[in-house]
């Protein structure tokens, strides 16, 4: 294995969902039903691949292209109350997140491909709010979210760290991907619905057990 030549972590921007908070099971069961509902069926495998971790654009555009017509531009209020119902009842922080957060000698932050309103529900709904609030940035905030690397380049730039500097802790390709695009270093966390095999490639640590990030953020990358 080659030593990575980037200099040491200055920054660790993590995920939301599936990295701090366990949320994507409960996102995949429920966008299942709503997707049935509105006539277009995927299996449990089709939407870890298609949406886990996708823009609400690319969610759109996907669901439109199986059902083979165009939805309203707010199509999804009407089904937010059985997401919300679903996190109140189950939402939980991703073990060993908070003893991770805990462990970290370097500043960290948010950056997720949900709005703002939905980061704050869900961190309140966990006890992660304090510990992110006032570095929370959301894909709205720029042109493109994730895989394009448009969000993590401008959280790097508000926090004030050089993005060959920042590693970023992801559960999904979508987010691999933006964050190699961001020249990051990125860290595959596969504990959750996302296998291993698809988290892998260039300048990624795949890894399972959210308590040993810390000690990961000091290794080399291939």
């Amino acid at each position: 294995m080659t030593r990575d030549p980037v200099s040491p972590v200055e920054l660790v921007i993590f995920d939301c969902d599936g990295v701090l908070v366990d949320s994507e099971r409960i996102y995949c069961r429920v966008d299942r039903e709503v997707f049935a509902s509105l006539g277009a069926e995927f299996t449990e495998t089709e939407i870890v691949e298609q949406f886990v971790g996708s823009s609400s654009e690319v969610l759109t555009a996907i669901l439109e292209e199986r059902l083979g017509r165009s939805l309203e531009p707010d199509w999804h209020q009407a089904y937010r109350p059985l997401y919300d119902r679903a996190l109140d009842a189950e939402l939980t922080v991703v073990e060993g997140v908070t003893d991770a957060l805990d462990a970290l000698d370097v500043p960290f932050c948010l950056a997720s491909n949900g709005s703002h309103a939905t980061i704050r529900r869900n961190l309140t709904r966990t006890g992660l709010l304090d510990r992110f609030e006032g570095r929370m940035f959301s894909a709205r905030d720029v042109a493109r979210g994730k895989p394009a690397p448009d969000l993590f380049l401008h959280a790097a730039a508000v926090m004030g760290v050089a993005p060959e500097r920042c590693a970023v802790v992801e559960d999904s390709p979508y987010g691999v991907t933006a964050a190699r695009a961001a020249g990051m270093r990125a860290f595959g966390y596969c504990g959750g619905l996302t296998p291993a095999d698809r988290l892998m490639g260039a300048r990624t640590l795949v890894f399972d057990d959210m308590r040993e990030l810390p000690k990961l953020l000091g290794e080399p990358l291939a």
